[in-house]
């Protein structure tokens, strides 16, 4: 299940949570969405690609490490 940075995200482009409503979307900017969650993705990447260069001297990131850290990042199985 996703955890809430999702819900961050989506808050900071424009969507509403309400208690008995669910989400609304009146305001909701999709491309302002997938830009954020596209900064999302990159900063994990350079955040594990930093962790795991001072961590381990094997110095090959790889576009899987930086695939399980988003999934991690966002709780997708």
């Amino acid at each position: 299940m996703m955890n809430e940075i999702i819900d961050e995200l989506m808050v900071q482009a424009g969507a509403r949570f309400e208690f008995l409503h669910g989400v609304h979307y009146d305001d909701f900017q999709y491309r302002k969405f997938a830009e954020l969650l596209v900064k999302e993705c990159v900063k994990v990447c350079n955040e594990q690609e930093y962790s795991y260069w001072k961590a381990t001297e094997d110095q090959d990131f790889t576009p899987v490490d930086c695939a399980i850290a988003i999934k991690e990042h966002f709780g997708v199985e």
